[in-house]
């Protein structure tokens, strides 16, 4: 791959991850959907922004709330509203019903608590991180937002798309091949940025939630959507810190 292409692709991957006002141009998204590898190099950034409340000396509540902050305020909700999607797609019983909460527009109860449950997840593992050394904290903020970052990668490589759209993106582009560039990239967050075994567990758990997911949406909703994607990614971060703070807690 071409250098000028790595750099579309990343500057393609900001855009999308981020709320950075980065220019893009199509040829940027093209070279973005068929380079997972963007996926774990922009989680470096993200994982580095967000863990600064963790050089702040104030209360561990204050810490957490900081990075709540920090980090909507750099990557927004766009992510999260999988989770809301797919939170009222869980709620609803039998496939067709599930596929057509995916498109209501209406915010269900469903979306409600699997927001507010991965808020409290993320607040509840910042405040605990908070506590340990800032080192160790920083260390498992960037690698859970890498193992996030894998997991959308996993789901692009290994996920059959249930129709076109945002999924089938990334699905048409990539394949399981693809996948060994993310796992290479996410390698120093796992061993190098803190304890191995508590960022091992951080980034180990992005692509197992993906994996999860993959194969939930295939069995309820015919393949992997937009939403699946969001939802690997939330879901991703929050089981990351939490099995990082459990690691680090044990070891």
């Amino acid at each position: 791959m071409a250098l000028n292409d790595v750099v579309g692709g990343v500057r393609g991957a900001l855009a999308f991850l981020t709320r950075i006002p980065i220019p893009t141009d199509e040829d940027d998204w093209d070279q973005f959907r068929a380079f997972p590898v963007a996926f774990p190099l922009v989680a470096y950034f993200i994982g580095a922004i967000t863990a600064l409340p963790f050089f702040v000396g104030v209360p561990s509540a204050t810490v957490a709330f900081g990075y709540l902050v920090v980090l909507v305020g750099l990557v927004g909700i766009p992510h999260l509203d999988g989770i809301a999607d797919l939170g009222d797609a869980a709620a609803a019983h039998g496939t067709d019903a599930r596929r057509r909460a995916l498109k209501d527009t209406e915010t269900g109860v469903g979306a409600i608590v699997a927001v507010a449950v991965v808020f409290a997840g993320l607040a509840l593992a910042a405040f605990e991180l908070a506590s340990m050394p800032t080192i160790a904290a920083v260390g498992l903020v960037v690698a859970s937002e890498v193992g996030a970052k894998l997991g959308m990668a996993t789901v692009g490589c290994l996920g059959t798309a249930s129709h076109d759209g945002l999924g089938s993106a990334f699905t048409r582009s990539a394949g399981p091949t693809l996948l060994v560039g993310p796992l290479l990239v996410s390698l120093p967050a796992a061993l190098f940025v803190s304890s191995p075994p508590a960022s091992i567990a951080a980034v180990a758990a992005g692509p197992l939630v993906a994996l999860g997911l993959v194969r939930w949406a295939d069995r309820t909703l015919g393949g992997v959507n937009g939403d699946v994607f969001g939802a690997a990614n939330e879901l991703g971060r929050v089981v990351g810190l939490h099995a990082g703070v459990i690691a680090w807690t044990l070891s």
